[in-house]
Protein backbone atom coordinates (compact mmCIF):
# COMPACT_ATOMS: atom_id res chain seq x y z
CA UNK A 1 0.00 0.00 0.00
CA UNK A 2 1.70 3.35 -1.26
CA UNK A 3 1.18 6.48 1.23
CA UNK A 4 -0.91 9.17 -0.22
CA UNK A 5 0.84 12.49 -1.54
CA UNK A 6 -0.35 15.60 -0.41
CA UNK A 7 0.53 19.40 -1.00
CA UNK A 8 -0.43 21.52 1.28
CA UNK A 9 -0.79 25.61 1.09
CA UNK A 10 -0.74 29.08 2.77
CA UNK A 11 0.78 32.39 1.65
CA UNK A 12 0.53 35.82 1.55
CA UNK A 13 -2.67 38.27 2.34
CA UNK A 14 -3.66 40.75 0.51
CA UNK A 15 -2.23 43.55 2.46
CA UNK A 16 1.63 41.92 1.90
CA UNK A 17 1.24 41.64 -1.77
CA UNK A 18 1.82 44.80 -4.42
CA UNK A 19 -0.98 44.58 -5.92
CA UNK A 20 -3.37 44.47 -3.07
CA UNK A 21 -6.49 43.27 -3.40
CA UNK A 22 -6.58 44.62 -7.05
CA UNK A 23 -6.95 40.78 -8.53
CA UNK A 24 -6.68 42.33 -12.28
CA UNK A 25 -3.34 43.82 -12.01
CA UNK A 26 -0.89 41.83 -14.32
CA UNK A 27 1.37 40.23 -11.61
CA UNK A 28 -1.88 38.71 -10.12
CA UNK A 29 -3.16 37.36 -12.77
CA UNK A 30 0.19 36.26 -13.68
CA UNK A 31 0.59 34.95 -10.27
CA UNK A 32 -2.70 32.72 -10.49
CA UNK A 33 -1.48 31.21 -13.67
CA UNK A 34 1.50 29.86 -12.00
CA UNK A 35 -0.19 28.60 -8.85
CA UNK A 36 -2.88 26.93 -11.28
CA UNK A 37 0.45 25.28 -13.35
CA UNK A 38 2.17 24.62 -10.11
CA UNK A 39 -1.08 22.60 -9.06
CA UNK A 40 -1.44 21.06 -12.46
CA UNK A 41 2.05 19.98 -12.26
CA UNK A 42 1.64 18.34 -8.70
CA UNK A 43 -1.16 16.38 -10.08
CA UNK A 44 0.77 15.29 -12.84
CA UNK A 45 3.66 13.85 -9.97
CA UNK A 46 0.94 11.57 -8.67
CA UNK A 47 -0.73 14.30 -5.67
CA UNK A 48 -4.58 13.91 -5.86
CA UNK A 49 -4.73 15.25 -2.23
CA UNK A 50 -4.61 19.32 -1.65
CA UNK A 51 -5.18 21.12 1.42
CA UNK A 52 -5.30 25.25 1.98
CA UNK A 53 -5.04 27.42 4.72
CA UNK A 54 -8.24 29.17 3.46
CA UNK A 55 -6.86 33.01 4.68
CA UNK A 56 -7.52 35.61 2.02
CA UNK A 57 -5.18 36.30 -0.58
CA UNK A 58 -2.89 34.04 -2.27
CA UNK A 59 -5.36 30.66 -0.46
CA UNK A 60 -7.90 32.05 -2.11
CA UNK A 61 -5.90 31.41 -5.43
CA UNK A 62 -4.74 28.31 -4.36
CA UNK A 63 -8.20 26.93 -3.37
CA UNK A 64 -9.49 28.43 -6.88
CA UNK A 65 -6.68 26.82 -9.13
CA UNK A 66 -7.42 23.60 -7.05
CA UNK A 67 -11.19 23.85 -7.60
CA UNK A 68 -10.55 24.45 -11.43
CA UNK A 69 -8.15 21.35 -12.10
CA UNK A 70 -10.58 19.50 -10.41
CA UNK A 71 -13.08 20.26 -13.10
CA UNK A 72 -11.21 18.38 -15.45
CA UNK A 73 -9.52 15.98 -12.92
CA UNK A 74 -12.31 14.74 -10.95
CA UNK A 75 -10.52 12.12 -8.55
CA UNK A 76 -8.59 15.84 -6.98
CA UNK A 77 -9.88 16.70 -3.58
CA UNK A 78 -9.65 19.46 -1.84
CA UNK A 79 -9.28 20.12 2.33
CA UNK A 80 -9.88 23.68 4.06
CA UNK A 81 -7.33 23.32 7.12
CA UNK A 82 -9.65 26.27 8.67
CA UNK A 83 -7.12 27.64 11.69
CA UNK A 84 -10.49 28.30 14.12
CA UNK A 85 -13.86 28.47 13.31
CA UNK A 86 -14.31 31.84 13.20
CA UNK A 87 -11.76 32.74 10.87
CA UNK A 88 -13.71 34.85 8.42
CA UNK A 89 -15.81 37.10 11.19
CA UNK A 90 -14.02 40.03 11.04
CA UNK A 91 -13.65 40.19 6.95
CA UNK A 92 -15.44 42.20 4.33
CA UNK A 93 -18.47 40.88 3.55
CA UNK A 94 -17.06 40.02 0.11
CA UNK A 95 -14.51 38.19 1.26
CA UNK A 96 -16.52 36.29 3.72
CA UNK A 97 -18.25 35.43 1.13
CA UNK A 98 -15.82 34.31 -1.66
CA UNK A 99 -14.21 32.02 2.09
CA UNK A 100 -17.78 30.37 2.30
CA UNK A 101 -18.73 29.49 -0.98
CA UNK A 102 -14.32 28.24 -1.42
CA UNK A 103 -15.13 25.87 2.10
CA UNK A 104 -18.31 24.44 0.77
CA UNK A 105 -16.96 23.10 -2.39
CA UNK A 106 -14.13 21.91 -0.20
CA UNK A 107 -14.64 17.50 0.31
CA UNK A 108 -13.32 18.23 3.48
CA UNK A 109 -13.24 20.81 5.95
CA UNK A 110 -10.72 20.29 9.11
CA UNK A 111 -11.52 23.23 12.15
CA UNK A 112 -8.01 23.25 13.90
CA UNK A 113 -9.56 24.59 17.01
CA UNK A 114 -12.42 26.55 18.25
CA UNK A 115 -10.59 30.01 18.84
CA UNK A 116 -7.53 31.29 17.20
CA UNK A 117 -4.72 31.68 19.42
CA UNK A 118 -1.44 33.54 19.50
CA UNK A 119 1.45 32.99 22.46
CA UNK A 120 4.42 35.81 21.93
CA UNK A 121 8.17 35.90 24.05
CA UNK A 122 8.36 39.50 24.34
CA UNK A 123 11.36 41.49 25.86
CA UNK A 124 9.91 43.86 28.07
CA UNK A 125 13.18 45.43 29.94
CA UNK A 126 12.92 48.35 28.65
CA UNK A 127 9.53 49.11 29.02
CA UNK A 128 8.80 51.87 31.74
CA UNK A 129 5.31 50.54 32.06
CA UNK A 130 4.43 48.32 34.97
CA UNK A 131 2.91 44.64 34.34
CA UNK A 132 -0.28 46.13 35.37
CA UNK A 133 0.23 49.07 33.21
CA UNK A 134 0.68 47.48 30.43
CA UNK A 135 -2.32 45.06 31.02
CA UNK A 136 -4.33 47.64 30.76
CA UNK A 137 -2.99 49.20 27.96
CA UNK A 138 -2.88 45.81 26.15
CA UNK A 139 -6.76 45.17 27.06
CA UNK A 140 -7.98 48.17 25.88
CA UNK A 141 -6.57 47.97 22.72
CA UNK A 142 -7.31 44.40 21.86
CA UNK A 143 -11.32 45.30 22.88
CA UNK A 144 -10.91 47.92 20.42
CA UNK A 145 -10.39 45.21 17.36
CA UNK A 146 -12.07 42.61 19.04
CA UNK A 147 -10.11 40.73 20.37
CA UNK A 148 -9.08 39.60 24.23
CA UNK A 149 -5.25 40.24 24.85
CA UNK A 150 -3.64 39.41 27.80
CA UNK A 151 -0.23 39.75 29.26
CA UNK A 152 1.92 37.02 31.60
CA UNK A 153 5.21 36.98 33.24
CA UNK A 154 7.08 34.34 31.61
CA UNK A 155 8.38 32.67 35.29
CA UNK A 156 4.78 32.35 36.07
CA UNK A 157 3.69 30.97 32.60
CA UNK A 158 6.33 28.34 32.58
CA UNK A 159 5.07 27.44 36.08
CA UNK A 160 1.59 26.84 34.91
CA UNK A 161 2.77 24.88 32.01
CA UNK A 162 5.54 22.43 33.42
CA UNK A 163 4.26 19.16 33.96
Amino acid sequence: MSRELTCCFTGHRPEKLPWGINEGDSRCVLLKKKLYDAVEAAYGEGIRHFICGMARGCDFYFAEAVLALRREYPDITLEAAIPCAGQSASWSLEHRTRWSALVEQCDKKTVLQEYFTMVMLVDTAACTESIGDMADILHQAGEEQGLSIRIQREDIFNAMHRI
